[in-house]
Parts: C-alpha cells; structure tokens; sequence
C-alpha cells in the first residue's frame, strides 16, 4: 500500500474511532490529523471538508453493512432456507456484539439523522434494503418449492422488522440472547407456510 493510500486508511480508522468515543461535535480535523501525525491543511488532500469526511465514513460503513447481511440466494435449497435466514441475523448481531465502536458510532449517525436530511434519507434506504433482502430470498424460497407463496410480502417485511429492531436495541447495550430471539422470529414468521421440515 502506498503512502497515500495508508494515510488515507489511517485516517478512515482514526476519524472511525474519534467519532464513536466523541461524536461529531465534539472532533475536529485538528484532532484527527493531530492523531494520525498529519497537519491539519494535509487532511484537506484527501477530504474537502469534516463533511465530506463523515460522509464517506457513513458510506463505507453502508457498505458494510450490506455486506453482512447479504443472503445468497442462488445457494438456497429446501433445505438451506431457515439455516440462511439463522445466518444473517447471527452475522449481524455478533458484528454489533464484539465491536462496540460501531454502535456507538452508528448512534451518532441516527443522532445526525434527526437534523440532516442526507442521512435521514439514508437510514430509511437501509431499512429498505433490509425489506428487499428477506423479501427476494422469500421470494427465491417459493421458487424452489420451499415454501408457500402466502403473504410472503408481509411475512418479509416481518422479518426486516425484527431484524432491524434486534440491532436497535443491540445499540442501546441491552444484554439480551438476540441469536435466539432472531432463531425464533425466523421459525414463527415461516411456520405454516413451510413444504419442508427444515
């Protein structure tokens, strides 16, 4: 990696950590430049404002996310449908689990939400992909005879509703069992629509 790309690296992951401990508000380029051993006019090479240094953050951590709740579809057989849908919520939830900082980082981003209408926008765009997720693997799951084509609709939006209210309330610290809570939503939204047992 060059020395660009590094420092541009270095300065992802230090805003990354400065943000979730301290916020927007209260971090300044100063701060991060300070702590990546750069001057502060260097930073404007790489970002034109904090702005846009939030913004991209926001960004990649939207890709990320993306990433981790991906469900393969192509790869769903009869009997695969439940143990996909078990992974990404346990994906998603030990994600959140172990690295704290992402909570505490994603919160500033909700916070930022209520006043910006950027991210507000793109909290919903979130909330949507996690609709399209289960519903196209419900979708693929009728497709392969797994299931019943019965309010598959509505039992998709059920579950990106569990789904995305178990990472809330991993956000607010709340120590609950959430694989389990997810396992279960997965059996009680699919039971009575199944071909097979799983």
């Amino acid at each position: 990696m060059g020395n660009k790309e590094q420092t541009y690296q270095d300065i992802m992951e230090t805003a990354f950590k400065m943000f979730s401990k301290k916020g927007f508000d209260q971090t300044s380029l100063t701060n991060i430049a300070t702590e990546v051993g750069i001057s502060k006019p260097a930073i404007y090479y790489y970002f034109k404002s904090k702005d846009e240094l939030i913004k991209t953050l926001f960004d990649t951590l939207v890709k990320d996310i993306q990433s981790f709740t991906l469900i393969k579809v192509e790869n769903m057989t009869a009997q695969n449908v439940k143990e996909l849908l078990y992974n990404v919520g346990e994906k998603a939830i030990n994600r959140q689990e172990k690295e704290r900082s992402f909570n505490q980082l994603f919160n500033h981003y909700i916070l930022l939400a209520s006043r910006d209408a950027y991210y507000a926008d793109q909290l919903v765009r979130i909330q949507q992909y996690f609709f399209n997720t289960f519903y196209d693997a419900l979708i693929r799951a009728v497709q392969i005879n797994a299931i019943k084509d019965e309010t598959i609709l509505i039992k998709s939006q059920i579950l990106a509703l569990l789904f995305d209210n178990i990472t809330n309330f991993i956000l607010t610290g709340l120590e609950l069992d959430y694989k389990k809570i997810w396992k279960e939503a997965v059996d009680n939204t699919l039971r009575g629509i199944e071909y097979h047992e799983q």
